[in-house]
């Protein structure tokens, strides 16, 4: 007796074409995705194409979508690993019907169309709004630093920038001048070499640099300014120093300021493990995981951010269709911000936001005098057994989303480079987040009868299948 396997016939001609339909079961992520992209409106990106029918075919922009929207969910954000999986994994074969777009045409869809992907953010939360998903009682802000798609080690002080701008203009005036006597100063020659075409860039982003050092210089000049005048008319209405005080010499800004030639905008931010070169990412996240609001910022201080992100939270609730406004956001005390918590937003929420402590020095208490009655509001109501609870499930509704976003699915850097770009990435980032909360909830079950973007099912059980296997996006 032998054994009694299977056969392997991998040369055995299909009588009939396999269908995509038999290819993934109908409660598959990519079926979801399809489904939800028949449901957006794709206007800002449609209108970007010809519409006069000339010139070549291009992908529709409702597949290169959803294959974003797909690769993204599971941490897939290189052009070049998309196109390999449209050749070798079955869901992206199902999501561009057996098309595989190369990585040069990913890139570009994804940089052309970076506004328009944002903005899928509050179409994709109107969806899961209509599912049910969002239990918006409870809601909690936070945010977490992502790096930059850039070395520390391109960091360059002004000096330093100046020295290397001057080093790339002699470079290229002797280059000028080098061509000039070979081939004429009225002939062109061939074309410039490489590598002269690349410090050209280099120059542009050196230049860009130095000017966000200068703004940053100016800033702190004035600042510093303010200060010394702010410690003079203390000093003339006191009449004299306080005692015990040491003159010392008053407080300067910091001298070496850098700023990095990969990407001008990334900025230096403080983490638990370190410093490191990135943004900061800011979410409001119900209780049930949903991103409520998502935005990207290049300050490393949170405060600044509570009055917009309280304005753009209600802003996505209203706009998205929800059933209940935002009860109670509650936020740690790096959101300590007595401005927006004396007056806050329009169509605020009970704000719970854990209260620094006071300041030490008797010139910083007098200036905050009118903000101790806030703080001692705010320390009480924390210190009722509603707030106490309230605020203790802080951690637990905000950090599973970053933890989810960087240990899940991977995502602890920017694939792009500027501000701009990086803030499109964001929003993607915490649009797919709430597709797969979408898809994990089984709330949105597939629609009777033939969709836009879903085969219809067959009647009879499928013949053939596909040896191809098919990956797993991690979950949340």
């Amino acid at each position: 007796m032998g054994y009694n396997f299977r056969p392997v016939e991998r040369d055995q001609p299909y009588l009939m074409p396999p269908s995509l339909r038999d290819w993934l079961p109908e409660d598959d992520l990519a079926w979801l995705v399809i489904d939800v992209v028949a449901e957006l409106d794709l206007g800002p990106i449609v209108s970007r194409y010809r519409a006069d029918g000339w010139g070549a075919a291009a992908f529709d922009p409702a597949m290169m979508t959803a294959l974003l929207l797909y690769a993204y969910a599971g941490g897939d954000r290189s052009s070049r690993r998309i196109e390999a999986r449209c050749r070798r994994d079955i869901a992206y074969r199902v999501i561009t019907a057996n098309q595989v777009p190369d990585h040069a045409t990913i890139a570009r869809f994804r940089a052309d169309h970076e506004a328009a992907l944002g903005e899928l953010f509050g179409e994709v939360l109107r969806i899961c709004a209509a599912a049910g998903l969002g239990s918006l009682g409870l809601v909690a802000l936070d945010g977490t630093r992502l790096g930059a798609d850039a070395a520390r080690d391109a960091n360059r002080t002004a000096a330093q920038l100046d020295d290397e701008i001057a080093r790339i203009l002699a470079e290229a005036a002797a280059t000028d001048a080098a061509e000039d006597a070979e081939f004429g100063a009225d002939r062109r020659g061939d074309e410039l070499p490489t590598a002269l075409a690349e410090r050209g860039s280099r120059l542009a982003r050196l230049r860009a640099a130095r000017t966000r050092l200068a703004a940053d210089e100016a800033d702190r000049g004035a600042a510093h300014e303010e200060r010394l005048v702010e410690r003079a008319e203390r000093e003339t209405t006191a009449g004299h120093r306080t005692i015990g005080a040491r003159p010392g010499p008053p407080p300067s800004p910091r001298t070496e300021a850098r700023a990095n030639v990969t990407d001008p905008d990334s900025r230096m931010m403080k983490t638990r493990a370190g410093w490191t070169l990135g943004y900061n990412g800011q979410a409001v996240v119900a209780q049930d995981g949903l991103i409520v609001a998502a935005e990207l910022t290049q300050s490393a201080a949170d405060a600044t951010q509570l009055g917009p992100l309280i304005e753009a939270a209600v802003a996505n609730v209203a706009a998205a269709g929800f059933a209940t406004p935002i009860g109670t956001l509650v936020a740690d005390a790096g959101y300590w911000s007595p401005a927006t918590l004396a007056t806050p937003p329009p169509g605020s929420p009970e704000l719970l936001v854990a209260p620094k402590p006071g300041p030490r020095r008797t010139s910083a208490r007098k200036r905050t005098i009118a903000h101790e009655a806030l703080r001692q509001a705010m320390a009480a109501a924390l210190s009722t057994e509603r707030g106490e609870q309230l605020f203790r499930r802080r951690s637990g509704v905000v950090e599973p989303v970053f933890g989810q976003i960087k240990e899940a699915r991977g995502i602890r850097r920017f694939r792009r480079r500027g501000f701009r770009e990086c803030a499109s990435e964001w929003r993607l980032i915490c649009t797919t987040h709430n597709l797969l909360k979408l898809w994990r909830s089984g709330r949105y079950p597939p629609r009777s009868g033939p969709s836009r973007g879903r085969p219809p099912r067959a009647t009879h059980p499928p013949r053939h299948r596909t040896s191809l296997s098919r990956g797993q996006p991690p979950g949340t």
